[in-house]
């Protein structure tokens, strides 16, 4: 397989945070952040969703171990979460007043959802410090309230794409409709992809899952892409689903032979059959999924090859992601103090910064050099940065709208025409967002 040599590279990538590792040569230093070690002893819980390895309990207990060997008076429990049922987890916690300290997501969750409901304590006096001012405005601005409070802390970056059965686009004389060059593609290419596979016998080409949340950055930047529809306004206010594109996309879909809406289907089980050689293609897909999935299926029989979603000019719209820690305000201010000393040494301090983002299997959310030198893959997924969009995530009523995405997919699914149903998705987050 012609990306061997890649996930070889990912292997050693994970076996050098795991170990002590040695440090690139060409990585610029920085000074350790000064922090009071000082305080009494504190019992944090830390939560993680599975952002690269960060889902993975070895890597993470490495990480946090290094942590206790700097501060021993600042113990750190881990639970680590899945996207199926985590955001469950957290609001059965909070229910029960049992709320983690702190939380290893995104800022659609700990900025617009958690931080919109009061619920996290604000970070402004992190971001206060060096080398906060280094961050990419983008993240910055996606971490801090419309309150002018921050929520979150970032650690690292990346932008989410799609992924096709090389080997099988090849066999059905599919990868004329690609630029292999760019990973782009047309809609018209698309749709002559999908067609070809079907005419090959592939029954699944691609499915649109839509049993829940689990993956739908992928089915939004499908559906978006295809005739430059978009999902909010812009101006993180309102909602665009409604819309001649996104309807048009929609109707294109569910017509496409090969294409299928799947209501039991949720991105995890996506990533499943794709690897599994049972779809052609993947909608829920980024760099850490082509690590976690070669190294958990190091004999799969077919070369992945990442793309950007289609669009009709073949310059996509991609949706990024941002993942870093926040802290939920539970009534502590010694354990609110404690969880922003974790999160200087995890995300401030150089050398665990970059163990940390090495972990996530991003990229950094500030100037770090070359921390992918030599690996193939990385460079390889890093081409899609350039095509990423606006961080929308944070448009009031988010939680409520991801919800009537699914949903909406699921009618589109069962046969209510496009139009009826993004009708209802809107009527739906009208009343959410007010």
């Amino acid at each position: 397989m012609k990306k061997f040599f890649a996930w070889v590279c990912a292997m050693l990538l994970a076996f050098q945070i795991a170990a002590c590792g040695s440090w690139p040569s060409n990585a610029p230093q920085a000074g350790n952040i000064s922090i009071d070690s000082g305080q009494d002893e504190v019992s944090l819980t830390l939560w993680t969703y599975p952002v690269g390895n960060w889902g993975e309990s070895a890597t993470v207990a490495n990480l946090v171990g290094r942590f206790h060997n700097e501060y021993p008076n600042i113990h750190v429990s881990v639970k680590h979460l899945q996207y199926s049922d985590g955001d469950s987890m957290i609001e059965d916690a909070i229910a029960k007043g049992q709320a983690p300290d702190l939380v290893f997501e995104g800022p659609e969750r700990l900025v617009a959802n958690w931080g919109e409901k009061g619920l996290m304590a604000d970070l402004s006096d992190l971001w206060e410090k060096e080398p906060s001012s280094q961050i990419y405005d983008f993240a910055r601005n996606a971490c801090q309230h419309k309150n002018g409070e921050y929520y979150e802390y970032p650690v690292c970056m990346s932008t989410h794409c799609m992924a096709i059965n090389y080997e099988m686009f090849q066999e059905a004389g599919a990868l004329q409709y690609i630029n292999e060059e760019t990973h782009t593609w047309t809609t018209e290419g698309f749709v002559l992809a999908v067609q070809a596979l079907a005419e090959h016998g592939q029954e699944q080409v691609g499915a649109v899952y839509c049993k829940n949340q689990g993956g739908d950055q992928g089915t939004r930047a499908l559906v978006n892409n295809l005739y430059g529809g978009k999902f909010t306004d812009g101006t993180q206010t309102g909602y665009a689903v409604d819309s001649q594109e996104n309807i048009k996309a929609l109707n294109l879909l569910y017509g496409l032979e090969g294409i299928r809406f799947d209501p039991e289907m949720e991105g995890a089980d996506e990533v499943s059959q794709f690897i599994n050689g049972d779809l052609a293609m993947a909608f829920c897909w980024n760099s850490s999924l082509e690590i976690s999935q070669t190294l958990a299926y190091p004999k799969r029989s077919f070369d992945i090859f990442p793309m950007a979603f289609p669009s009709e000019d073949g310059k996509p719209v991609l949706q990024g992601g941002i993942w870093g820690f926040g802290v939920f305000d539970n009534g502590d201010a010694a354990k609110v103090e404690a969880a922003k000393t974790f999160i200087s040494f995890m995300a401030m301090e150089n050398e665990p910064y970059k163990r940390s983002v090495w972990a996530s299997m991003n990229w950094p959310v500030r100037e770090m050099g070359d921390l992918y030198a030599n690996d193939a893959l990385m460079t390889e997924y890093g081409i899609f940065n350039q095509y990423q969009g606006d961080y929308y995530q944070l448009t009031s009523g988010w939680a409520d709208a991801r919800k009537a995405w699914w949903e909406m997919l699921q009618k589109v699914g069962g046969g209510m025409a496009p139009r009826q149903a993004v009708k209802e998705f809107s009527d739906t987050v009208g009343k959410s967002t007010g």
